[in-house]
Formats: C-alpha cells, sequence, structure tokens
C-alpha cells in the first residue's frame, strides 16, 4: 500500500526537477539536462513500482483469492475523500444489496466464474487519500489521488515516453540558446500531466488540465523569435481555450448535480446509480465534448494541432503520444459514467461522441494525403488515431480506447522522434517531398524503427496497432458475427474502416518520399547518434510486443491462470460502482481478417502508385479534371476551417465588428455621455442662478439684514448707565410678577 498511498511523490518529483533546472541548471555540466533525466528516472521507476503492486493486487489469481478477498473487504477511499463512497454503501454493492449496483462479492464472483471454468473476477476498489484543501461555508475541499488501473496505465506510458524524449533531446536540441530553460518546462509538463492523472477531484482535474494547457504553449513557442512560432503557440493557447469554456460549464453541472461535491468517485457513483437526472448528465457531457474537441484536435476545433508541430520535434512526440492530446481521452474514461448513462451508449447506434470521433478519424486522415512536411502528415495521423479512441469510447469500448492510446503511445512516439532524426540528418528540414529521399541506405535504424512504427499504425499483423485497432473496430458492434458489444453502430465501423485504409496509404507515402529514391537534399547525410537512435529501438519494440497485453480470450492457446488473455482488461478496467456494468465485444476472426486486408489494401494502393507507377490515369489528375483540382483545392485549405476561424470570424471581429462597436461608441455611447453632462452643466447654470443666488443667499441676506436691524434697535439701550439699566430690571421683575399672580388667580 505505500505506493498507492505516496504515489503523490512522483509528480512532486518532477516539479521539484524543474524548480531545480531553473535554479542551479546553467551552472552543471550539462545545463541541467542531468537534473531532468535523473528525476523523471527515478519517476518511472515509482510508477513501474506502483504498476507490479496494482497487478499484484488486482491479479487476482486462485492462488490469491483469499488474500484479494480480504484486501477487497477493506474500504480505501477515506471518509473526507467522498460523500457517498462509504463503507455502508460498498458492502451493500458488494453483497448485491442494491438493484443497480455493478460490484460483486469476492465469494459470488469466484463462484460465478469458477461455474463457467473461467478465471475468478476481483473487484478491487481504487485507492484514494487526499487531504483538505480549503472550506467555504459548509463545503470542504480536498486535493489528493486517486490510484487504479487507469492511473497507474498513465503513470507509467508518460514517464515512460518523459523519459526517452528526455534522453532524445540531449542530442537535438544540444547547443540550443535557451536549452535549460527547455528541460525545466519539460519536467514541469511532465508534472502536470502526472498531476492531472491522479486527481482525485474534478478541481485537481481542471488544475492539471490547464498546466498542461500552459506548459505546451512555452514549448511550442520554444522558438520564439520566429513569428510562426509564437502564432502556433498562440493559436494552440487560444483554441483551447474556447473548449475550457466547456470544461467549466460542464464541472459545475456535475459538481451541483452530486450534491455540491467535486469528488469523481461521488460524480461517478451518482451517475452510475441514476441518482443524477439523465437532462442534466446530457447537457455535462455535451460541455465536456466541447473540452475534448479543443484539447484532443477533434473536429472542428482541431487546426491547432497541425500547427503545433513549430515546436522542437521532440515536444511534438511528447504532445501527441502521451501528454496534451490524451488529456481529453482520459477524462472522458475518467467521467465514463457521466457520458455512458448521459448519450445513452448502450443499446444505440449513434451519439454525439460516436460521431465526433468517426468524423475526425476519416476527415483528420485525408488531410494528411496532401502535406508536404512529415511532421504534418503524423500531425492529422495523430488527429486521425484520437479519433479512433474517441469513437470507442462513444461506442462503449472502453478497455479498446484504453488500450488503443497505450499501443498508439509507443509507435507514435517512434515516428515523431524518427521524423526528427530524419530532420537531424537534412539540416533541419522536415520537407520529406523536396528535401528528402534515398535515406534507408544510410540511416538504416532510423529506416527499420519507422518501418516497424508505421505498420504498427497502419494495423499490420502481429504488430500491436493491430490488436488495439481490432478491439476498437469490434467495439461497434456492428461487423455480422460479433458478440458482446453494448450497441450496433453501423456508420462508425464503414467510417473506421476508411480511415484505416486511408492511414495504411499516407504513411506507405512517408516511407516513399523519406527513404526511397534519390536524396533531393544538401549535404551528405547520415545516421543520427545513439542518444537518438537507442529510443527508437526501445519505442519500435515497444510498438511491436505491446499487443500482447490484451490478446482474446479465444486466441489463448494454453489455459493457464495468470496467462496473458485480456490481461491489460483486468489491469486497467475499473470494476465496482464507480464504472458503468459495460460488455466486451467477442474476438471477431473475419472482422480481424478484414480490417487486416483494408490495411494492406492501402499499403498496396501506395506501394502501386509510387514504386510502380501504376494509376497513371490519377497521376495529374486535379490539372484534369474539375472535380479533383476542388477536392484537392479543399484537401490543400484544409476544409476551409482556418479561412473560417482567421479571415471570417476573426477577421469579422477585428474588421466590421470593432468597426460598428467603435462607432457605436462614438456616436451613441459618447453622444448620451456627453448629452448627460451638458444637461448637468444646465441644471447646475439654473440652481445657481435660481435657487443659490435667488433663494439660499436672499434667505441669508434677509436674516442678516433683521440681525442688523435688530441689533441697532438693542444698540440704543445700551447706554453704560446704571439708573437706566436698574429702571429696565424693575419694570422687568413687574411685568414678570403680574404674569404669575394672573397665571395663579
Amino acid at each position: 500500500m505505500w505506493f498507492f498511498t505516496h504515489v503523490w511523490i512522483i509528480p512532486a518529483l518532477m516539479v521539484l526537477s524543474f524548480l531545480l533546472i531553473l535554479l542551479f541548471g546553467k551552472k552543471m555540466p550539462k545545463k541541467g539536462s542531468e537534473i531532468g533525466i535523473f528525476f523523471i528516472g527515478i519517476a518511472l521507476v515509482m510508477s513501474i513500482a506502483t504498476a507490479v503492486n496494482w497487478w499484484s493486487w488486482s491479479s487476482g489469481g486462485p492462488e490469491v483469492t483469499s488474500k484479494a478477498a480480504e484486501a477487497a473487504a477493506l474500504s480505501e477511499v477515506q471518509p473526507k475523500c467522498s460523500k457517498v463512497a462509504t463503507e455502508e454503501r460498498l458492502e451493500a454493492a458488494e453483497q448485491g444489496e442494491k438493484g443497480k449496483a455493478q460490484g460483486k462479492s469476492v465469494a459470488a464472483a469466484a463462484a460465478s466464474s469458477a461455474e463457467k471454468g473461467g478465471e475468478p473476477e476481483i473487484a478491487t476498489r481504487p485507492v484514494v487519500r487526499c487531504l483538505s484543501w480549503f472550506e467555504t461555508g459548509n463545503d470542504r475541499m480536498t486535493i489528493g489521488t486517486l490510484v487504479d488501473g487507469q492511473s497507474v496505465l498513465m503513470l507509467v506510458v508518460v514517464t515512460i515516453i518523459s523519459l526517452l524524449v528526455h534522453v532524445f533531446s540531449t542530442d537535438y536540441v544540444g547547443g540550443d540558446r535557451r536549452y535549460t530553460h527547455y528541460f525545466a518546462f519539460l519536467s514541469l509538463f511532465t508534472a502536470s500531466m502526472l498531476f492531472f492523472v491522479l486527481g482525485q477531484s474534478t478541481l485537481q482535474l481542471i488544475i492539471g488540465w490547464e498546466l498542461v494547457g500552459v506548459c505546451s504553449f512555452a514549448l511550442i513557442g520554444h522558438w520564439w523569435e520566429e513569428k510562426p512560432n509564437t502564432d502556433a503557440a498562440l493559436k494552440a493557447f487560444l483554441t483551447n481555450r474556447v473548449g475550457d469554456v466547456g470544461l467549466l460549464v460542464g464541472m459545475t453541472v456535475l459538481y451541483f448535480a452530486a450534491d455540491r461535491s467535486f469528488s469523481v468517485l461521488d460524480i461517478n457513483i451518482l451517475a452510475n446509480e441514476g441518482e443524477i437526472r439523465h437532462v442534466v448528465l446530457l447537457v455535462a457531457a455535451c460541455c465536456l465534448i466541447t473540452a475534448v474537441m479543443s484539447k484532443s484536435g477533434q473536429f472542428i476545433l482541431h487546426t491547432w494541432l497541425p500547427d503545433a508541430m513549430a515546436g522542437p520535434t521532440p515536444v511534438s512526440a511528447l504532445i501527441h503520444a502521451a501528454t496534451m492530446v490524451v488529456a481529453g481521452i482520459y477524462l472522458v474514461a475518467r467521467l465514463y459514467p457521466v457520458f455512458f448513462e448521459g448519450l445513452s451508449i448502450a443499446g444505440s447506434s449513434v451519439n454525439l461522441l460516436a460521431v465526433v470521433g468517426a468524423v475526425t478519424a476519416l476527415f483528420g486522415a485525408l488531410l494528411a494525403f496532401v502535406q508536404k512536411d512529415i511532421k504534418k502528415v503524423l500531425a492529422y495521423s495523430t488527429v486521425s488515431q484520437l479519433g479512433f479512441m474517441v469513437t470507442s469510447l462513444g461506442v462503449g469500448a472502453w478497455t479498446a480506447a484504453m488500450f488503443h492510446l497505450f499501443t498508439h503511445a509507443f509507435f507514435k512516439a517512434c515516428l515523431f522522434l524518427g521524423a526528427g532524426s530524419l530532420s537531424h540528418a537534412c539540416h533541419h528540414s522536415f520537407n520529406m517531398v523536396d528535401d528528402m529521399g534515398g535515406l534507408r541506405k544510410v540511416m538504416p535504424k532510423t529506416f527499420w524503427t519507422y518501418l516497424i512504427a508505421t505498420g504498427a499504425l497502419a494495423g499490420v499483423f502481429p504488430l500491436s496497432g493491430f490488436w488495439s485497432k481490432d478491439e476498437i473496430l469490434s467495439g461497434t458492434g456492428s461487423f455480422p458475427g460479433t458478440e458482446g458489444a453494448n450497441g450496433t453502430y453501423h456508420l462508425m465501423l464503414v467510417m473506421l474502416l476508411l480511415a484505416a485504409f486511408c492511414t495504411a496509404a499516407y504513411m506507405t507515402r512517408t516511407i516513399w518520399y523519406a527513404f526511397y529514391g534519390e536524396f533531393r537534399g544538401h549535404g551528405h547525410p547520415h545516421e543520427s547518434g545513439p542518444r537518438i537512435t537507442v529510443p527508437l529501438i526501445i519505442l519500435a519494440t515497444l510498438g511491436a510486443v505491446a499487443g500482447v497485453a490484451n490478446l482474446p480470450k479465444s486466441l489463448q492457446v494454453v489455459d493457464v491462470p495468470g496467462a496473458w488473455a485480456t490481461r491489460f482488461e483486468k489491469f486497467v478496467e475499473p470494476v465496482g460502482l464507480y464504472f458503468p456494468a459495460i460488455s466486451h465485444a467477442g474476438f471477431n476472426l473475419t472482422l480481424a481478417v478484414v480490417s487486416v486486408v483494408v490495411g494492406l489494401a492501402g499499403i498496396g494502393t501506395s506501394y502501386l502508385y509510387f514504386w510502380k507507377g501504376s494509376f497513371r490515369w490519377a497521376q495529374g489528375l486535379s490539372s484534369r479534371n474539375k472535380l479533383a483540382a476542388a477536392g484537392k483545392r479543399v484537401l490543400e485549405n484544409k476544409y476551409y476551417f482556418d479561412w473560417l476561424y482567421t479571415d471570417v470570424i476573426t477577421g469579422f471581429v477585428k474588421g466590421p465588428l470593432a468597426n460598428a462597436t467603435n462607432w457605436f461608441n462614438q456616436h451613441v455611447v459618447d453622444g448620451i455621455v456627453n448629452g448627460v453632462g451638458r444637461g448637468a452643466v444646465g441644471t447646475g447654470q439654473w440652481v445657481y442662478k435660481n435657487v443659490d443666488q435667488k433663494v439660499v443667499d436672499g434667505t441669508v441676506n434677509g436674516i442678516g439684514a433683521g440681525a442688523g436691524a435688530t441689533g441697532g434697535v438693542l444698540r440704543h439701550l445700551q447706554s453704560g448707565r446704571v439708573q437706566q439699566y436698574a429702571a429696565l430690571f424693575f419694570v422687568a421683575a413687574a411685568v414678570l410678577t403680574g404674569v404669575f399672580v394672573v397665571a395663579i388667580g
């Protein structure tokens, strides 16, 4: 339990690394890079140790059933961290006393599984620890960690990719004028993502979400002297702010819906048990989808992501493989009951999340065909693959989405770093059409690692991308013979298969331009050094073999407890009250063959076109056919989204709207203000003339004159003679006596 309760140390290490690099980095022999590598190395070791402990705790094989039962019988959620995840509620769920409870007792699960001849399913609870952050009224805000399979997976993925990016960067950005600054922000970027994935409250998710955005802004604009780089950084920052409006609104709705609680467990449990109205969940889900569209590059807020390639290539690898863009995927997966119930995913054939993902997967892939910049091709590939993940979540295939996130992180990081290696050899040019070619002979390590990663991305059997993509396709539930899916999403399957064909085709195109033909650049390219190629080899290896983590049960040759069949599912997928009871589509051999054939068809089409010169009718078609020319023009202009946002919307705001606002300000607002001012001056003058001068001053002067006259009369009585004063006194006394006599009588 020590690693579970002290997991907060992992992001804290990277914050410490950030501070130490800023304070002492320039005085260090390696200018601070050694500090970053040291701390991310420790973070990786702790992440792996946490994963090993979680693996042991969640496996629940027959030999440890009693221990697992004992562990599951204990509540691992501090009472102050949740209002609804009480011991009584969890025990009631495990005993089946709540009708909607998804949890089972360990004994019942084991007995049920034993009857079917399978392995016992152990419901392990998340380990939640928190501290009081601040109090307002009767509400107490907490900050802490939530450890379960999902967060542990992300710890391992983020730290592995970040460590390899750190090592790669020591060579790639060596001699950079802001070398120390670069490594400091790499550490902070990693810390922000780790903080985000461990958050036990939606407040922490918001803070981590925004910290990731701020760090990406600094790293994308690392070379800010060049205007395109600063423009790209600002575009990423501002586009994400648009989606963040949806994030804040959605989180606020969930806060009030969950009885004024920011706890992730509270929100998930209440949504999962039907204690939050459906319309509220629908509104919250739609708002959060807006945030996902911006952060994870989904249509129509995807435009910032390709422009973010202006940053250093290692940063692109980190953003696209393990940090910023997968934050949206993680958010949906973490609050999955909100989406599952709010969008009515089970038993449906269409919903907003699935549509957004499928559209992004297909139309993002089409944009990659017209790019000359190899990093732009990979950027649109990331947009497309994120669409696969979002679609998977939208059709109810939660585990398939997380599995694809896992495999994609390795082969996409390998591809980006491979592009960086190519650029390193071609005088920092990423133009594969004009400045590369024939590099497979002089850069064999880069070539083979890039080729393996491309095969994984294209879904070539038996590489990792094949297994994760096949799970997503099966999860749509629309292919004949597929059983166990949560719905029948026919349109999604068709669009994903088309996207898979395009993926294989455009990635084969990059191999042709970069590695075959004659070298079209300048100078004499050569293979990169070991600090670049070793990370490539590690990532290519992981991208090749990571698929074995979740092999289907039907392919398990030997029936051995604890074998690799669906091990990823058991390790990562939550079980219990805070997660919906989703079903899992079974392995469909026919669909797997179809997906492989589709991928090979894409590869074969590109091979025939580029290597063999086939499809001559298609060469130069855009110059002969108006329809083809229009289609190419649409793709080259990226569906005119940039034109819409920059020229139409921004141009309208900066031009006509600004001018109209200025006119309104000058003629209406200023006219009203000036009129009120003139009226106030006129009123003041009238008051001065008629009230102040005539009334107030007249009254004061009259009182003064009266007082002067009275004084004049009284002055005659003041003669200075004592006899006169005595006579007046006597007369006054006589009058007063008379008054008393009359009054008394």
